[in-house]
């Protein structure tokens, strides 16, 4: 599968790119960016970490905002950042133009229901198609960490726990922790998987930490000041299900934050050190 190289930009020491592909899960071209600390060019592979972002958003809103390079490229730690959806012509996006569902909103699962199950296989494509394609054409190890911010933090969870041995490491910020529960949830689920909510199951982090078969550690980081914190993010229930699972999890709510990018630059220095620990072990 080839890349295409569409922007380059050195940054503390190391690289900034972002690629352009076709994807054959997702049946459309996708963008994702990389960062290559400068360990990359001294011939040793290094560990990934995989970044999520949330609704809305694309590859770029962590690689501009998070002010993770700098402590990547401390770490000799690749981070890789895919798109949150399947784009481009034929790809089909929420007939309202809503924002909280289809182009944009792809919540890293694999839909089963029509028109959206021909594209919107995010799941496979970030646990599977991305990480074979980043490992054969950069300096990447098999060693994975995953980690993402609302949406995202939803998609690293479930990532990690339905696919134990993949990921060596977890983190989330302010993540969708029980989107059964939710509306954005209800309304991505219902669309992207049906109305039999036994289905649902399969996708909610509260729901598989009870079943996972490896006690990956969760660290997750949640702002108290965040504005969807009790309608949509509800980490209680993820709380409540570590704690019957003797699940490990660190939740920490952070007093005064809210659900921006200053949050996520505040306390990714310790998501980057939590990740570069275990992928080191």
């Amino acid at each position: 599968m080839t890349l295409e190289n569409i922007s380059c930009q050195k940054s503390f020491g190391g690289w900034h790119k972002r690629y352009k592909h076709r994807s054959e899960v997702l049946g459309c071209d996708m963008v994702f960016a990389v960062y290559l600390p400068p360990q990359a060019e001294q011939g040793a592979k290094l560990p990934v970490l995989y970044w999520l972002s949330g609704l809305t958003c694309t590859d770029e809103n962590f690689m501009h905002k998070a002010g993770a390079m700098k402590m990547a490229a401390e770490l000799g730690l690749i981070i890789v950042a895919p798109d949150t959806s399947p784009r481009g012509d034929g790809v089909p996006d929420d007939p309202q133009g809503a924002w909280d569902f289809g182009l944009g909103a792809g919540f890293y699962l694999n839909a089963t229901q029509q028109p959206w199950a021909q594209h919107y296989q995010m799941h496979d494509y970030v646990v599977k198609e991305l990480p074979a394609l980043v490992e054969a054409h950069f300096p990447a190890s098999q060693k994975r960490g995953i980690s993402g911010h609302s949406m995202g933090g939803h998609g690293a969870l479930v990532c990690a726990l339905r696919n134990p041995g993949r990921y060596q490491s977890v983190s989330a910020f302010a993540p969708i922790s029980n989107p059964m529960d939710c509306p954005w949830g209800q309304k991505a689920f219902s669309h992207y998987l049906g109305e039999e909510r036994a289905r649902w199951r399969e996708w909610d982090a509260s729901v598989l930490i009870s079943e996972a078969k490896e006690k990956l550690p969760l660290l997750v980081d949640q702002g108290d000041r965040d504005d969807f914190l009790a309608v949509q993010l509800k980490p209680e229930a993820l709380q409540q299900a570590a704690k019957l699972a003797n699940h490990p999890l660190t939740l920490r709510l952070q007093p005064g934050y809210d659900h921006s990018y200053f949050f996520i630059a505040t306390f990714i220095d310790d998501h980057l050190r939590h990740h570069a620990s275990a992928l080191s072990a």
